[in-house]
């Protein structure tokens, strides 16, 4: 039986301007155990699956269950496998952290869970906040107690809806380890981001969303070996020519392409001598985890299979 199972799922709002479908027959399930990676640009379709989930949102078309149980015919029980973490920081300001989670519990029939409370607060470095009111933490620190509130009762299966977006560094290494740990103890990850370095670390197959469809689905060692082998990487000060930047990932001064053989790196190469242009710190490297999204994205722009 799969943790999580998507079957035919399409969504459609009503807008001024007509219809618009925000999912299209999306398929796919997540396996017991299993950290799965859902990735998409914005306007994929990714918070409007995982609202349909968590319950908060009807599908127009399609099934979802979680283990086994209807998110709509038996809401309440599939409700109480899921621990979802949602995008945006929903508090309460009259508690204090240890308050909130403890009325957390309670909404699941919890009572008497002080040690796992603890264990959550530690965990997560809010222990020495335990006491300290919801208004008076940073955003940092209340995207940590969402964490605790979405674990309180101990989901089988947890849902992560990009949990690290604007945070500090020091919240995704504490984060990623204990929910690492709580994978590697058997509980299924459903995980949400838009750094893709974090999916590549930590998902073991990912599913990729655009314009509200399934465009790419495998493991995430699959993927990575379908790309460019290689990617060229160095720094220039000046416009890269037309021919080079149809093709090419540029952040500020650093620019990478695509290079499949030895021959087409001196193919760059010989392109930028010819625009008079000079690279600086080349490199080549393996392509990662953010190549394959973009040419992926890219093919399925262009109309060709992903």
């Amino acid at each position: 039986m799969p943790a999580i199972s998507f079957v035919q799922v399409c969504k459609t709002f009503e807008t001024a301007n007509g219809p618009f479908k925000a999912l299209d027959g999306v398929s796919f399930e997540i396996q017991e155990g299993e950290f799965f990676g859902l990735l998409g640009p914005n306007g994929a379709g990714k918070t409007t699956l995982i609202s349909i989930l968590a319950g908060l949102s009807k599908a127009s078309a399609g099934r979802v269950t979680v283990l086994g149980r209807d998110v709509f015919k038996d809401a309440a029980q599939a409700r109480r496998l899921l621990g979802v973490v949602p995008q945006e920081l929903v508090f309460d300001p009259f508690f204090s952290v240890r308050e909130a989670l403890q009325f957390q519990s309670g909404y699941f029939g919890i009572r008497h869970n002080h040690d796992w409370i603890d264990e959550l607060l530690s965990s997560l470095g809010l222990a020495d906040k335990a006491n300290s009111n919801m208004r008076q933490l940073s955003g940092g620190m209340k995207r940590r107690v969402l964490v605790a509130q979405a674990l309180v009762h101990k989901p089988p299966v947890i849902v992560l809806d990009e949990p690290t977006a604007g945070v500090d560094v020091e919240l995704r290494q504490t984060l990623w380890h204990f929910i690492a740990k709580l994978n590697k103890q058997g509980h299924t990850v459903l995980l949400t981001t838009h750094y893709l370095e974090e999916a590549e670390a930590l998902c073991s197959r990912i599913a990729m969303l655009k314009a509200g469809r399934v465009v790419a689905l495998d493991s995430t060692s699959e993927l990575l070996k379908a790309s460019a082998s290689n990617v060229l990487r160095f720094k220039l000060d000046a416009d890269l020519p037309a021919a080079l930047l149809s093709k090419a990932r540029v952040t500020g001064r650093i620019v990478q392409l695509p290079a499949h053989t030895a021959g087409e790196v001196e193919e760059h190469l010989a392109a930028l001598r010819l625009a008079g242009l000079v690279p600086e710190d080349i490199e080549i490297r393996k392509a990662d985890l953010e190549d394959v999204f973009i040419d992926v994205m890219n093919q399925h722009a262009q109309g060709v299979p992903a």
